[in-house]
């Protein structure tokens, strides 16, 4: 009888006890703290590097808007205030000038007989940009001339310095996009597009 009573007094001292139980909780709640943590920098981190690129981009291409603007120094900018935040970041830089805002993403001018929306099956077509083929966007790559408008698009790829616990599809490269759109300087007479025929094949 004296046994199953300190058994019972026993069992009702460690029911009262609640020493350890911080340890307990902290092992339940520590994996849910470091994922909100680590996700909130991570995300932090993300949105401030894209704010860094943006303003970079913006600042590159109206630098390299002006007369004897140069665009490999313009893409070095770039390069240079965006390493900080993005670490072993890898850049991709294309710049595509127009005539005008209106022909961004225009196609030649063609005589779409057949009325599919493809140059084909010998339709005349005007090469107004004077590369000896039809295309479906007249923009010419580079960075144009005077009065041009360009389109300069950058890529940054980089690997995220935060491993956020339970999401490895996250740790590999991720890449920013950011792009500005802006029309050169009237530093001289503009060169107009060419009325040069060709024939689609």
């Amino acid at each position: 009888m004296t046994a199953l009573r300190t058994c019972t007094t026993l069992v009702r001292d460690l029911g009262r006890d609640e020493s350890g139980v911080t340890v307990v909780e902290f092992a339940l709640i520590a994996p849910t703290f470091l994922l909100l943590l680590l996700g909130t920098l991570d995300i932090g981190q993300m949105v401030y590097a894209q704010s860094v690129l943006n303003g970079a981009v913006q600042t590159a291409a109206r630098d390299a808007s002006l007369e004897g603007g140069d665009t490999a120094a313009a893409d070095a900018m770039v390069l240079e205030q965006i390493s900080g935040v993005m670490p072993g970041v890898e850049l991709n830089t294309s710049r595509t000038s127009y005539y005008d805002f209106a022909d961004i993403e225009r196609a030649e001018q063609w005589n779409d007989a057949d009325d599919n929306g493809i140059c084909n099956d010998g339709e005349a077509f005007v090469d107004e940009n004077r590369n000896g083929q039809w295309d479906d966007d007249i923009g010419v790559s580079g960075n144009g001339g005077a009065n041009d408008v360009v389109i300069y698009e950058v890529e940054a790829t980089y690997t995220s310095p935060f491993r956020v616990p339970f999401m490895r599809e996250a740790w590999g490269a991720r890449t920013l996009s950011s792009s500005a759109i802006k029309k050169n300087q009237p530093f001289a007479n503009q060169s107009g597009y060419s009325s040069e025929a060709g024939t689609c094949s």
